[in-house]
């Protein structure tokens, strides 16, 4: 079976690029030296999905950023479980010894869904992260959440609070980056939020939703390079 059928669900899914289109909207690209950094969002802990490439965000990203920049260099620095404050203690040094002209920072989930949130605090961490890359001139990327309590996976007792937090965060992150200069996908308002894209695991995206993210994540930072 050829990766043309294998993969078909891809080609006729309208949220997705179409073949060359990477190529069009990031014509005018000039990074060079991508780090990723984050928590299992950047890492992109993911599931299979029927029809779909089951790659998270970042490998379908890099191979896409490539065909205009053949010489990128990237690192992703994601590892799943950490908290925001964690993410900076333990990526930001690097990323900066990295020296990145494009930095993607998916940070503060795992704090959102603990017990005791404090939002402003964990705001403040990913603040010092973005600032801190946006210090050297490098153009940082950053997103909002999908709402994945319109999964059937996530328990009907923890809808409603856990909507509400996806949402103050989203806001929150996306006010961060407005401050400090940085670039915002405004996930929460992606028609795809109500379909078929989480894992089972209640917290992830699916192969689908992975597929998702890059496309936004293209179709943002081609804003950036025109």
């Amino acid at each position: 079976m050829t990766d043309t059928v294998m993969y078909a669900a891809e080609a006729d899914d309208p949220y997705l690029l179409g073949a060359g289109e990477t190529a069009r909207l990031l014509s005018a690209a000039p990074w060079k030296r991508l780090a990723v950094l984050g928590d299992s969002g950047a890492e992109g802990v993911t599931e299979a999905f029927d029809g779909y490439r089951c790659l998270p965000w970042s490998e379908r990203f890099v191979p896409e950023l490539r065909t205009v920049s053949p010489d990128l260099e990237a690192v992703n620095l994601g590892l799943r479980n950490l908290f925001a404050a964690q993410v900076r203690k333990t990526q930001l040094a690097p990323a900066l010894a990295f020296r990145p002209d494009l930095a993607i920072v998916f940070a503060g989930g795992n704090d959102m869904l603990q017990r005791h949130f404090d939002i402003d605090a964990v705001a403040d961490e990913l603040a010092v992260i973005v600032g801190s890359l946006r210090e050297t001139g490098c153009t940082v990327l950053t997103s909002g959440l999908f709402d994945i309590t319109s999964s059937p996976y996530v328990d009907e007792r923890y809808r409603e609070p856990m909507s509400e937090r996806i949402a103050a965060w989203s806001e929150r992150t996306k006010q961060v980056s407005a401050r400090l200069g940085a670039v915002h996908v405004d996930l929460p308002k992606h028609p795809a939020g109500t379909e078929a894209i989480y894992s089972t695991d209640g917290l992830h995206l699916n192969a689908r939703g992975q597929a998702i993210l890059c496309a936004e994540i293209v179709r943002t930072l081609a804003e950036q390079a025109l």
